[in-house]
């Protein structure tokens, strides 16, 4: 019987095979279900990512009730992930409910402090086989609660990446190389060449976060130059929601969540469906 897995394994896969495994952003049961049936159909492993926000809306044990139902019942690899968490101690209350993979976000502190804080979180969660990612530099934009303005945005530098890993032993390391969360003022420019530098000389999974509203050919060039696990948030959000609100322009007495709700699910498929294509991660297993 198939459980719940960390990602340890998948982006190993990943990273060997050279495509990425998709971590999709989801905040209730419907959108839950779509990307896990979705992945399902299309044999691609698959992350699902919750924020700390949705874990206050959805609550964790609900999250996880979930995911070992959809574990039980595919044979592709299923993970949930804590993504962007900040406090250590929400980060060790999920793992001890079942969550196997975090990412603890200590980005906006100073390297020193960085290192010290994704340390401890790296001690607890190894002891439950739990992966660890983490970030260096900082993505401009908004993910939920966390915001970055411009001005903080700052590119991982290759040199305290190595430093960095060889501190922590984190899992896979987030990297900054001019994505952003949300969506962009204009078409992104993504430092290749700081990236193919990083992938030299650290040899763990690499994440792209911000990858919504990125055009297909950056995000394969991304993945073709060391990129494992591609984070996508709001290019879910946008037609789920779009797709709504058009249902009730046409059906303005509607009340029923089974008939407004399945119309946003079938317009989320269609990304999800694409992602997985564009990550590479189809008929992997």
């Amino acid at each position: 019987m198939n459980t719940i897995v960390s990602t340890r394994q998948m982006l190993q896969d990943a990273q060997t095979n050279h495509y990425a495994v998709p971590a999709f952003n989801i905040h209730n049961l419907e959108t839950f279900q779509v990307v896990v049936d979705t992945a399902k159909e299309m044999g691609s492993p698959v992350i699902i990512a919750v924020t700390p926000s949705t874990i206050e809306y959805a609550r964790g044990e609900y999250v996880v009730a979930m995911a070992n139902v959809a574990a039980r019942n595919t044979k592709t690899p299923v993970a949930i992930h804590l993504d962007h968490f900040e406090e250590i101690s929400n980060i060790k209350q999920a793992i001890d409910i079942g969550f196997r993979s975090c990412m603890i976000d200590a980005s906006k502190d100073i390297l020193s402090k960085n290192i010290a804080i994704v340390k401890e979180v790296v001690a607890y969660a190894h002891r439950y086989d739990t992966t660890v990612e983490a970030e260096l530099g900082k993505l401009v934009g908004i993910e939920d609660d966390l915001v970055v303005d411009e001005r903080e945005s700052i590119y991982t530098n290759p040199a305290d990446a190595v430093k960095f890993v060889a501190a922590t032993n984190i899992d896979s390391l987030a990297v900054a190389i001019g994505t952003a969360h949300g969506l962009y003022k204009g078409e992104p420019k993504l430092d290749f060449d700081r990236l193919k530098e990083i992938r030299a000389q650290i040899d763990i999974p690499l994440v792209l976060h911000g990858a919504s509203d990125v055009p297909d050919e950056l995000v394969k060039k991304a993945i073709l130059f060391g990129i494992c696990k591609v984070n996508v948030a709001t290019d879910l959000k946008i037609p789920f929601s779009n797709a709504v609100k058009k249902f009730f322009l046409e059906n303005p007495k509607a009340n029923d969540p089974r008939k407004y709700m399945t119309p946003g699910k079938e317009a989320m498929r269609a990304v999800v469906t694409h992602k997985i294509k564009v990550c590479g991660s189809l008929n992997r297993y």
